[in-house]
Parts: structure tokens; sequence; C-alpha cells
């Protein structure tokens, strides 16, 4: 019996205060992508001429080196489920037109996602971005919309989100939690990080863990802003691209601050759209913008035009391909507790479960090619990506 100093009563006093802080993990799937698409602009037939304009964009030897038959699997991907999260903006992207016209907007916008719900058409996710809280204006324009809306949505479909845009402050997001309190059910929403103020506020600290709690978990997410933001840090227009510096910081913030929160990432867009005599250009930045994204860590990005689906899912889909080999070695060895040249540690566990997690769910492997390669099913990779320590 060895000799101790300290009795279990006094150690249980002295550390009572401490709680118990646990990681959150994300639940269901995460999107590849979020498309907006302006309300004006939105149709019955959307999402399908989406897939439509995007594969009749291709140009094989217009595009980025691929790997063998990623093209194919995009193509595929392409006339299955071409959208994987769809936002219907009133922001930016919708202007300001005259107010019976946005509200009509909002009704038949609305009317449109419950149709797509009931006849088996809709994207897995979906919902709608309201303008700001910029002004007195510009919010109650914003909340007038999203009464619309949601008034002739009558039943919220899973996977619905709302995009609160240009957030300045915590108690910008405490009072829109509060605005969605009064509309009854679970609505849940996603904070755009457009402004300087969204990373550091004006006292001096990070601004995003006090916007998620300010949130009362409905946040479900956090969406770069490239452009809003870079103009906020008065870079020059040749300078406002994703891969700025300025940005690399904004995310690095976005990502220690939501790091066990639950609450997921999406980068920005890029605005040099594949077209025209744009369109080798377009497809070779925006490919390699969406692998740098992955790179880092940002799963999910926006797409702003048809043709950007082609490289969006091709990056992706490489991306995935590429590291089968290597990471279904490494988390085989974890699981058989097999010594090798890479000693992981749980969380990397974690994270080469949630790798193949993504890439089943949006198309990039098979669930049969998954399970060949790491000898696990899609279970026990779900229980290694959300188990503690």
């Amino acid at each position: 019996m060895y000799r101790t100093s300290l009795s279990p009563e006094d150690v249980a006093r002295v550390t009572a205060r401490l709680s118990t802080v646990e990681r959150v993990w994300p639940e269901g799937r995460q999107p590849v992508h979020t498309c907006y698409v302006p309300a004006g602009r939105i149709i019955g037939s959307t999402i399908a001429d989406w897939g439509r304009e995007a594969l009749e964009s291709i140009e094989p030897d217009l595009l980025p080196a691929l790997p063998d038959r990623v093209l194919e699997r995009v193509e595929a991907k392409l006339r299955r489920e071409p959208v994987e999260d769809l936002r219907i903006d009133f922001e930016d992207g919708y202007g300001a037109p005259e107010d019976d016209v946005e509200d009509m907007d909002a009704e038949s916008t609305a009317n449109l996602v419950s149709r797509w719900v009931e006849d088996g058409t809709a994207p897995p996710s979906i919902g709608l971005r309201i303008k700001s809280f910029d002004t007195a204006e510009l919010r109650e324009r914003g909340l007038r919309t999203l009464d619309i809306f949601l008034t002739a949505l009558d039943e919220v479909p899973p996977g619905f989100v709302i995009t609160f845009p240009k957030v300045t402050s915590a108690e910008q997001v405490e009072v829109f939690a509060d605005v969605l309190d009064l509309f009854g059910g679970d609505l849940r929403f996603e904070i755009q990080i457009e402004t300087t103020q969204s990373i550091v506020d004006s006292q001096g600290r990070l601004a995003v863990p006090r916007f998620i709690e300010a949130g009362r978990g409905k946040v479900t997410g956090l969406h770069f802003g490239t452009y809003d933001y870079t103009a906020g840090c008065g870079l020059s227009a040749a300078q406002q691209h994703l891969a700025h510096g300025a940005c690399d910081f904004a995310r690095h913030v976005m990502q220690v601050s939501a790091a066990g929160t639950g609450v997921r990432l999406s980068d920005g867009s890029t605005n040099v759209l594949p077209v025209g005599d744009q369109k080798q250009h377009g497809w070779a930045t925006h490919h390699r913008l969406v692998r740098r994204s992955l790179e880092n860590g940002f799963y999910q990005g926006w797409d702003l035009h048809p043709a950007q689906l082609v490289t969006r899912y091709a990056a992706v889909y490489g991306f995935y391909r590429e590291g089968l080999d290597a990471d279904a070695a490494r988390l085989k060895a974890y699981v058989r507790n097999v010594s090798g040249g890479v000693l992981d540690e749980p969380a990397t566990a974690q994270a080469l479960s949630s790798f193949f997690l993504r890439a089943v769910d949006c198309g990039a492997l098979d669930p049969e090619e998954v399970q060949a390669a790491t000898g696990l099913d899609e279970t026990a990779l779900r229980g290694l990506a959300t188990r503690s320590g």
C-alpha cells in the first residue's frame, strides 16, 4: 500500500469548483458548399438548372489536371445531387427592391421550398439569408422577410438554417436568438464572420466565443465573408481574395474559437467566375482555393455560379481520393494498436474517421471502398469520430 498525503475528501473539496468541459461534435452531414442564389431568381427548377448548367459547362481540356475517374464521379454527382446546400439570398446578392416585391419573393420562395420538400427534390440543406442589423431599417426589413417566409413555410424542413450577416456584436446575436424564440420550434442560424468586429471586438477580445455563447445553442455554423472582411481591413481590390494573409488570420481565429463547440466552419467565395474567355482561369482559381481551404481544415465554402460546381466537386473528390490509402493505413494501425512510423493520438483518429465520413457523405468515396481500406464500417467510424480523449 503506497502512502499519500492528500485525502480524497480534501482533493474533492479543492477541485469542486472546476467544471467538466465536454467537447461537442457537429451533428449530421456537413455540406461541401453553400450555393447563394438571389431570391428574385429562385424558380421551381433552380436546383436542376444548376446541375444542368454545370454539366453543360464542362470542357475537360480547360479543367485543372484531375486524378483518374474524378471527372466521371463529378458528372454523376451533378446529375444526382448538384446542390448540397442552397441559401435563398435576401441580402447583398438580392439588393433592395420595393417592400411589396420583397414580401412577394419571401412568400413565393417559401412555397417553393415546401414544394421541393414534398416532392423530394429539396437539397439536403436549405435556408435563407436575411438582411443585417446594420441599421434599424435593414433590421426591420430583414425580420419582416423572415416572418413572411417562416409563416408561409409553415413546417420547417430538416437541415433548415438562417444566415445572419455582418454581425458586429454579441448583443446582435443575443437579440436574433431571442427573435427566433418568438417563432417557437427549434430554429437554428449561422453567423457570417465578415466584419473586423466579429474577430476582435472593441475591447480587444476575441469576438467569436462570445457570439457562440450569445446564441444559446442556436448557432450551427460560422461562414467567412471574403469581400466584406478584406474591405473592412482596408485591402485594395486586387488583394481582396481568400488566399490573403488577413483571411488566414480570421479563419484561424474562427477555428480555435469554434473547436469543441459543435459549430461548423465554412470558407467564403471567390468572385472569379469560370465563364466566357475566363473559364479556364476561373476554374483554375476556384479549384486552387477550394483545395487550399480543404488543406486548412475548412470543408465547406460558398459557390456563386453553376460552373463553380464542377471545380468544387473536382477539388473535393480529388482531395479525399488522394488521401484514401495513407489515412486508411494510419487509422487501421491506430485501431489495431500497431506500431509504425507514425504514433497517432486519439484526436488524430477522430479526425481521420471524420475524413472518411465526409468523403462518403459527399460521394467522393463509396462506403465499400472505405470499409475495404480501413476495415471499419460506418457505425465504427462514427463511434471513433465522436469518442472523447
